[in-house]
């Protein structure tokens, strides 16, 4: 198997964070080049009917700004100079811009972390990771947390 391309889902979650890690470690190992991915999912409250949806107070674009920022800060100086990588943020369905950026992008492996939405959050998105695992190009890495798995 040949990887040129890595690309790491991120929540911002502590698995997330794993997931990164590991796909950073990857990179460098392959000398492949590294995407690291957030999708801002849509804001919408699937409890609400149609004529009661609520805009953001705040302009996506201003919050997809926000996000990018939070990426840089987040995550930059973590990756060696050395490797070739972009920061993304996408914003739409989660499992979809991600399914849509592995296939734009020829990627050759996705890391992603076991879970990151924990309650009220999995049961509205579902599992992100089980679902691009299954539709993905490309082959998908489920990276687990130790410490998490420790704490349930």
């Amino acid at each position: 198997m040949t990887i040129r391309h890595i690309a790491c889902c991120t929540d911002f979650s502590e698995n997330a964070e794993v997931a990164v890690a590991t796909a950073i470690d990857l990179a460098d190992k392959y000398k492949a080049r590294l995407f690291i991915l957030h999708v801002m999912p849509p804001a919408v409250n699937p409890m609400l009917t149609d004529t009661e949806w609520v805009i953001a107070e705040e302009p996506r674009s201003s919050l997809v700004l926000k996000l990018k920022e939070r990426m840089q800060n987040t995550y930059a100086d973590r990756i060696p100079e050395k490797l070739e990588h972009e920061l993304i943020v996408l914003d739409g369905h989660v499992s979809t811009e991600i399914l849509g950026f592995l296939t734009e992008k020829s990627v050759d492996l996705a890391v992603m972390g076991s879970f990151g939405f924990t309650g009220m959050g999995l049961v509205v998105f579902g599992s992100v990771a089980k679902r691009v695992s299954h539709k993905a190009p490309c082959s998908v890495m489920i990276v687990r947390n130790p410490e998490a798995d420790r704490k349930s």
